[in-house]
């Protein structure tokens, strides 16, 4: 059998190895932000929901709509990048960081002393089991080093291309062709969240949901139940890691009452979903006859034959959690990040040129607009603009760990036991000491040398798909699901935002919703484009000399 395939470019879009984590919970709730004269640090101290009313809540009731920006001040005014919040009634004592230096003590050098932690595991207990993204130590060890495998192998980067351009032929650009056609405003980041899911179902199970374009009498099916339970899922997930006071939720679900009760009926069908699949798996890999299949489950039905299970249960729920925790990686950040991406996009019109120009001396492979491999490794302006908009946009902006031990970070800050300890991405990519005075401006020449060739930068410096032990195992086929899909759509489309998109005047205030994703409030309304309608004489023309 030819195993030299892995997981790649869908699943970990980015890497969730983290969610919202402390740093929300902690200054989620009545608050006042105190600056003490302690050399490079500023701390958050609770006062708690007094008398003093609404003195106390007005810096939370004013910054909520914006909160990963008001972290950006909060961090950019200390001389160390860093921020202290001191807990109040029980919650949390942590820190949040920006510092390069900070980070490389937390996921580098004392990887070990910072963890996933109770609080993580908790919140994601049901929906992951024991899946990699929310276990530490030996369990997490061991998926690691079978997912790693996997991640390496040509035939599943091959698998996830092929699967991703057949679908983009098949499915989304026809159904963005048929919108056009008709005129019609379509929400983008709606339908992008629709493909990913369908794409990453199925490079994690081999099955096809069609989300994207579903009917409503095909809501009854066995697919839409378990698209409709896996989002359902996410978003109480996400509403659990937001909530001030945790013993609500946990009350909720001792009692199986309201959203609680909801969760836990989705997590069933989920369940029953990924059994009846593996179950479906498992006689398929004993049938020699059959051509061995590519997707990620059947990989990891045979990879995990070198694990010892006291029965086939536990297989088979590793299985289900290793598996899950894939498609909960892959669903929602490549989506997330596109949509961002495609805002500044339409905001800034003579990038939209460059990539367009291009894509257009590339050329595509076949009809529609279908670039191989190859070709998307030759996209370096592309990807400068995708790099660029995950700088100022990361899908996942702040993630957390749990501090095993004291520690004293690489700038000299305290970390206490049983602290949270956070990382914002999304302040470290506005922050002018790292990038520059223009560290706010959509500028993707940033990412190119003289002759227009992508160059990245330290990952301590751009964290979007993490670093040390825990790195993103997918981020070059990540890139790779992006370029595909923002090439296959640009390459046919223009697209108008409704609002306008994000000119340099609203990159400073983003609409963004609160949640563990960095999701576009609203969504994003577009109408639809053909090229040979915008482009005129510049249609397939080579690209002009990228100046810096």
């Amino acid at each position: 059998m030819a195993r030299d395939g892995c997981l790649a470019r869908v699943t970990a879009g980015f890497a969730v190895g983290g969610a919202l984590g402390g740093a929300v919970g902690a200054v989620y709730g009545t608050y006042e932000a105190v600056r003490f004269k302690v050399p490079g640090l500023l701390k958050i101290r609770y006062i708690g929901q007094t008398t003093l009313g609404s003195a106390a809540v007005f810096g939370f009731l004013h910054n909520r709509h914006r909160f990963h920006d008001w972290v950006v001040e909060l961090l950019s005014t200390s001389p160390s990048l860093t921020i202290q919040v001191n807990g109040f009634l029980g919650l949390s004592h942590g820190i949040c960081t920006a510092d390069p230096a900070g980070l490389e003590r937390l996921l580098r050098s004392n990887f070990s002393n910072y963890v996933k932690g109770d609080r993580f595991q908790s919140v994601l207990c049901e929906l992951l089991g024991n899946g990699i993204f929310n276990v530490d130590g030996e369990l997490w060890v061991a998926q690691r080093k079978i997912a790693s495998h996997e991640f390496k192998t040509k035939s599943l980067k091959c698998f996830i291309s092929d699967t991703v351009q057949s679908q983009l032929a098949t499915r989304l650009i026809p159904y963005l062709s048929s919108a056009c056609k008709n005129q019609e405003v379509v929400d983008l980041q709606d339908v992008l969240r629709r493909f990913t899911f369908d794409n990453i179902c199925n490079v994690a199970f081999g099955v096809d949901p069609a989300w994207l374009g579903s009917k409503n009498d095909e809501q009854t099916s066995l697919s839409s139940s378990f698209v409709r339970a896996f989002d359902y899922a996410v978003e109480i997930s996400s509403d659990r890691f937001m909530s001030p006071l945790p013993v609500v939720w946990k009350i909720k679900r001792l009692l199986n009452i309201g959203s609680e009760k909801q969760y836990k009926e989705a997590v069933r069908i989920i369940n029953d979903y990924a059994l009846n699949i593996i179950l479906s798996k498992e006689q398929s890999c004993q049938n020699k006859d059959e051509m061995e299949p590519q997707d990620l489950l059947s990989r990891f039905v045979h990879s995990s034959s070198v694990l010892e299970f006291h029965d086939d249960d536990e297989k088979r729920r590793f299985l289900r959690d290793i598996v899950i925790s894939f498609i909960l990686a892959g669903k929602d950040s490549t989506s997330t990040a596109l949509t961002w991406f495609f805002w500044l996009i339409a905001g800034h019109p003579h990038c939209e040129r460059l990539i367009y120009n291009e894509l257009a001396a590339s050329s595509p492979d076949e009809s529609p607009c279908i670039f191989s491999y190859d070709k998307l490794k030759e996209l370096n302006y592309l990807h400068a603009a995708l790099s660029e908009s995950l700088r100022l946009f990361p899908p996942i902006p702040i993630n957390s760990r749990l501090a095993v031990s004291s520690d004293t970070l690489g700038n000299g800050t305290h970390v206490g036991k049983g602290w949270f300890a956070d990382y914002s991405a999304y302040a470290m990519g506005r922050m002018e000491r790292l990038w520059g005075a223009d560290c706010r401006e959509f500028r993707p020449e940033r990412w190119l040398d003289e002759n227009g060739v992508f160059q990245p930068c330290d990952q301590l410096k751009f964290p979007v798909f993490h670093c040390g032990p825990r790195m993103c195992l997918g981020k070059e086929m990540a890139y790779v699901q992006m370029k595909s899909i923002a090439a296959a759509i640009m390459y046919e489309f223009e697209v108008v935002a409704v609002d306008g998109g994000g000119c340099p005047e609203r990159i400073v205030k983003p609409p963004y919703s609160l949640s563990l994703l960095l999701k576009m409030k609203g969504g994003l309304p577009v109408r639809l484009k053909r090229r040979k309608e915008v482009t005129g004489s510049l249609t397939h023309t080579p690209p002009p000399v990228l100046r810096l």
